[in-house]
């Protein structure tokens, strides 16, 4: 074969992989215990687990990034040792990562051709380009490849690394979390897609998700890890929901969400922005909500692909981004989101990212969980002097009522694994009075069990009253949980429709721009 011209694609079939008692062990903790799987050459196999069950390190011994404690891994029936991820590489295994690693400012041209392992020293332009037409020809995908990867959209980005792998002739692909940054039109189309290329034998996908419905709508067969060993799978046509959480998380009962009342028709208004103008993070967009009410016991949840305002939208209501006009009402008063503001007017916060955003890392749980109440007296007064017996009694209490796992009240916040976090701030902010709750991808990165039990104490404070703007790129968590969503582009409200009402495509036209 020439140097600078790709290998033929099309004669290199889908390859089947097969984990025999797969065993991983790290010092004294089994990450994986005696696992066996097998996903078969053309088929669409889905891996589901919380997180900690073992998934991303059963993958990393079948890409060579790990060498199991004992086990076999099979490749088309035969035993391979995978010392390396070039190891995985040369027997046609491959991985899409959850993060894009393309460079941005190359095309996507720039980027197929500089993967390759064989890419010479001076590069024949005509030659490559005519190579990777013929390729382009072979793939159920149509992606502009004379166009910076910057310039592209996020589910364009997910389909070229897709592109990527093919094009290094990887004939099985891990696909982890692949729908993460996508809107539902685009998941829907990469994973279609995706799917038809293992009918036609080309390709074989294992893939990492959290979404169900993308499991039972794409995947033929599942897997499901509890701690490290295998609970369960099966073909998914006969495989419910309900069967595939019970396998997740064992015998543990789901808090139902939906118990709530409607939202009275006489519900009053607690947050209102009208004619809300604010720069963007690069000063080159503007902010623009006309405006947006939320009522006393509704959720109005805000739906978008990331950076299309949102965390501006959260940073206004924290008071973190200055406006140019409008204002911000609370109760029917202005609000500036400063201490005595939000105490007065109970309005509480979990912005995305918690440890980062709401969390002091290097101090205590209890610390932390003192931090709306540390300067007041029982009684409302201000207190002048800390009270450490008090705050390590009602850090107690409150570790106790959110199950925060933690070695000890007095370890330092950080040290908690992501969803014990999100539990601690939300017991630090849903305890007492809660009247206005703005909350922010509450979910984002958290287990199946975690997940349930904050929606259900989100659910819990709006069936109290609690007026809940939920700003979430998770649109099943929206369709989940709000009472109305609005649609947020370009930094600005597009659509609003009542969620029992919404149709999730015409939702996704809107996200995408198309409004």
């Amino acid at each position: 074969m020439i140097i600078g011209e790709i290998p033929p694609q099309k004669t290199i079939p889908a390859v089947g992989v097969e984990t025999v008692d797969m065993t991983m062990r790290f010092g004294s903790f089994t990450a994986l215990d005696r696992v066996s799987i097998k996903v078969e050459p053309g088929s669409f196999h889905a891996l589901l687990g919380e997180n900690g069950a073992g998934k991303s390190t059963l993958v990393k011994c079948i890409m060579g990034f790990y060498r199991q404690t004992s086990g076999q891994l099979m490749v088309d029936g035969r035993e391979v040792a995978v010392a390396s991820p070039r190891d995985a590489a040369a027997l046609g295994l491959g991985m899409v990562y959850q993060h894009f690693t393309l460079v941005p400012s190359l095309t996507g041209a720039e980027n197929l051709v500089i993967s390759r392992a064989d890419v010479p020293s001076v590069l024949n332009w005509t030659k490559e380009k005519r190579a990777l037409a013929a390729f382009m020809e072979t793939m159920p995908f149509d992606i502009p490849l004379d166009r910076p990867v910057s310039e592209l959209a996020a589910g364009e980005k997910q389909k070229l690394e897709i592109i990527k792998q093919l094009y290094l002739g990887r004939r099985f692909l891990v696909l982890d979390e692949p729908t993460s940054v996508l809107t539902p039109g685009e998941a829907d189309d990469m994973l279609g897609l995706v799917r038809g290329m293992t009918e036609r034998g080309e390709l074989t996908v294992l893939m990492i998700s959290h979404k169900f419905h993308e499991v039972t709508k794409f995947a033929d067969a599942v897997t499901v890890l509890r701690k490290g060993k295998l609970t369960g799978g099966g073909k998914t046509s006969e495989l419910g929901t309900r069967d595939m959480a019970a396998m997740m998380i064992g015998d543990v009962k789901l808090a139902e969400l939906d118990t709530r009342l409607p939202v009275a028709d006489d519900a009053s208004p607690v947050l209102g922005l009208e004619n809300v103008k604010a720069p963007d993070r690069t000063g080159l967009k503007t902010i623009d909500i006309e405006k947006l009410v939320v009522r006393s016991g509704e959720i109005v949840g805000i739906a978008g692909i990331s950076g299309n305002g949102q965390k501006e939208l959260s940073e206004i209501l924290a008071g973190q981004r200055p406006t140019d006009t409008g204002e911000v009402v609370v109760k029917g008063k202005p609000y500036g989101a400063t201490r005595e503001e939000t105490r007065e007017n109970n309005v509480r916060f979990i912005p995305e990212e918690p440890l980062q955003n709401a969390c002091a890392p290097k101090m205590t749980v209890t610390e932390n969980l003192a931090f709306r109440s540390f300067d007041v007296k029982p009684a409302g007064k201000p207190s002048f002097w800390l009270d450490r017996s008090g705050m390590r009694k009602r850090g107690g209490s409150l570790i106790a009522d959110f199950k925060v796992k933690t070695a000890s009240p007095s370890s330092p916040i950080a040290s908690l694994s992501g969803g014990n976090v999100q539990r601690a701030v939300l017991a630090r902010e849903l305890t007492g009075e809660v009247d206005l709750l703005i909350v922010s991808n509450p979910c984002f990165g958290l287990d199946f069990s975690a997940v349930a039990e904050i929606r259900s104490r989100i659910m819990k404070a709006r069936n109290g009253g609690t007026a809940v703007l939920l700003i979430s790129e998770d649109l099943d968590e929206l369709m989940e949980m709000s009472d109305r969503i609005l649609v947020m582009s370009e930094g600005r409200l597009v659509y609003e429709t009542p969620a029992r009402e919404a149709d999730i495509s015409v939702i996704g036209a809107h996200m995408a721009g198309h409004h």
